[in-house]
């Protein structure tokens, strides 16, 4: 992205944290969109105020996509506006890029790392860490992977530019929901018995029970067909194992 130079790069950037900020039912994140784009169209088109007023409007126009993503569709339509492509080819690419992007980032912040991250903090105030040690914990997880997909997105938007959707398809991002569906199981796992220890003598619940319970989860989040979700039951159970374990020897 060095034709825009970093200083721009760094105020799309920041800019892309706010794309959610005039969010409404008729352009959904399109404002949002054209409010980021102004640092790169303003260096592109500073010798053509119309074209920038022209370029501005169409980009304010319907957009919704994954909030954390939005910088590969930033980016890539930087590029397409450096090489001057046509209004009507930067609409259909608009369009385009919306499906994949919001569902490659559903599919692994929200149903995967998101929880994953709360439930590791909420694992480690369970095992005695003080409140403010496991939200440090959060926030430092869950935005590592925030702020580091708004950085990956910026570079390969630019890097691909209109081809970007071809490398979205190809790239390792999209395996990544798949493989955190086993940790997020075996740190489900582990709280359950951990919570059961914690009630201590409020609630008489001994080893059988806990591991019941981990079961029975296991049947209701993570039992259906297919081997991730196999493997999801694997790890939910042998969290909750390996934490009845621990429990009994340090309860």
């Amino acid at each position: 992205m060095a034709a825009l130079g970093r200083t721009v790069r760094l105020r799309l950037l920041l800019r892309s944290l706010l794309v959610q900020g005039s969010w409404n039912y008729r352009t959904m994140q399109g404002a949002g969109l054209g409010f980021a784009l102004i640092p790169a169209l303003t260096r592109l088109y500073r010798d053509d105020p119309e074209a920038l007023g022209e370029a501005l409007r169409s980009h304010s126009g319907f957009f919704n996509a994954h909030p954390y993503l939005s910088t590969v569709a930033l980016a890539a339509l930087a590029r397409m506006e450096s090489e001057r492509t046509g209004a009507e080819q930067v609409e259909r690419f608009k369009r385009a890029i919306v499906s994949p992007l919001g569902s490659l980032g559903d599919r692994l912040v929200w149903a995967r790392w998101r929880p994953l991250c709360a439930l590791l903090a909420f694992l480690i105030f369970l095992l005695g860490a003080p409140w403010w040690v496991a939200v440090g914990v959060f926030l430092t997880s869950y935005n590592a992977i925030h702020i580091g997909l708004r950085i990956w997105g910026l570079r390969l938007g630019w890097r691909e530019g209109r081809e970007v959707g071809h490398a979205l398809m190809g790239s390792p991002l999209r395996r990544l929901p798949d493989r955190l569906t086993i940790p997020l199981a075996v740190v489900s796992g582990a709280v359950v018995p951990l919570m059961a220890l914690t009630l201590g003598g409020a609630v008489d619940v001994g080893p059988l029970s806990t591991i019941g319970i981990a079961l029975a989860l296991a049947v209701a989040g993570y039992g259906r067909p297919g081997l991730a979700n196999r493997l999801a039951v694997l790890g939910l159970v042998v969290g909750s194992l390996a934490f009845v374990l621990l429990g009994s020897s340090l309860w």
